[in-house]
């Protein structure tokens, strides 16, 4: 299979739906003749033209109002919002309309947007711009909430967006573009929304996690590993709907667990893993689920702050360690 990034996936599975579906557009941002933030889109202007890359006013109420209506009305738009924390500007139209008209109206309309959007820390662009607030919009049901952390999740996953009825927030990471992986090369390689993935089998402890800090996670369970301890590694691909099948039958099998995410530890991520699996899987509890989290602050401007606040290696390490 051909090795790309993220970006070049992402870009790929763009591409390949707008060629094969003609009423794909996409709008937002610079997203036209700049070619986008992280030049995700760059070229797609020349070739699709104005009418299918659409630059629109730094406003992103109109640009996931505009996309939702479009959407109703037989287009299928992929909207990016430049960062996560700007999708608070269009909370209103991505939670009370993209996740709801289907709802509201019986069924009499589908929404089949997808919003592209960039979440994390790490890249020293301060407080308001480098939240992982993902759980946020997960909360929400109507909507379905994708954060892939390989090229080839990244292309499954958005394609299957793209061609499904529903509206789709779609997050990837900021500072994982240039990750790098192999990619099917099949222009329908689709992979299912709402289904976990084990990205390493083990025996001694079930790790959960998503999104950035897989990366993070495998690092940590290389250097376990040679200790002895054998970790399962589980990225849940996506926050709604939220597959734990995987997990429930990892963790009977370990007995313990450790829950990873970028965002802040209170009624974060963890916390609703960790409750389903108490919920479901008591019986099998040899040691208190663990949960590693970003430090609750704002988070820092410092790089060397920065980096002390977001879970590294060694905080997952530390974490296996006491269930262990």
């Amino acid at each position: 299979m051909p090795v790309m990034t993220i970006r070049e996936a992402v870009s790929q599975a763009l591409w390949e739906e707008m060629e094969r579906d003609p009423n794909v557009i996409i709008l937002g941002e610079e997203v036209g003749m700049w070619g986008g933030t992280y030049a995700v889109t760059k070229g797609f202007y020349d070739h699709f033209g104005a009418e299918r890359v659409r630059d629109t006013p730094i406003a992103e109420g109109v640009i996931v109002g505009a996309a939702v209506g479009a959407a109703m009305n037989g287009l299928k738009p992929v909207a990016e919002i430049m960062t996560i924390n700007f999708a608070f500007l269009a909370m209103d139209q991505i939670v009370n309309h993209a996740a709801k008209i289907h709802s509201m109206f019986g069924g009499q309309f589908e929404v089949p947007v997808v919003i592209r959007t960039t979440s994390g820390g790490g890249k020293q662009l301060g407080a308001t711009h480098s939240q992982t607030p993902d759980v946020i919009f997960a909360h929400f049901p109507g909507l379905k909430v994708v954060a892939p952390a390989t090229p080839a999740d990244a292309k499954g996953l958005l394609k299957s967006a793209i061609r499904g009825r529903d509206p789709v927030l779609f997050i990837e990471h900021s500072t994982m573009y240039q990750e790098r992986g192999e990619v099917p090369a099949d222009k329908d390689f689709l992979l299912p929304i709402g289904k976990s993935d084990v990205k390493r089998p083990g025996n001694d402890v079930t790790i959960v996690t998503y999104s950035k800090m897989v990366q993070i996670t495998m690092r940590a369970v290389k250097q376990l590993e040679a200790e002895g301890i054998d970790c399962e590694v589980i990225d849940l691909r996506s926050l709604r709907p939220l597959d734990l099948g995987p997990v429930y039958a990892s963790f009977k099998k370990t007995n313990r667990a450790v829950i990873v995410e970028e965002g802040w530890r209170s009624y974060g991520v963890g916390a609703e893993v960790a409750a389903r699996i108490y919920e479901e899987c008591f019986d099998y509890l040899d040691a208190p689920i663990q949960r590693v989290a970003q430090k609750e602050v704002p988070l820092p401007y410092s790089a060397d702050l920065e980096k002390s606040a977001i879970p590294g290696p060694a905080d997952v390490i530390a974490a296996v360690k006491a269930v262990v």
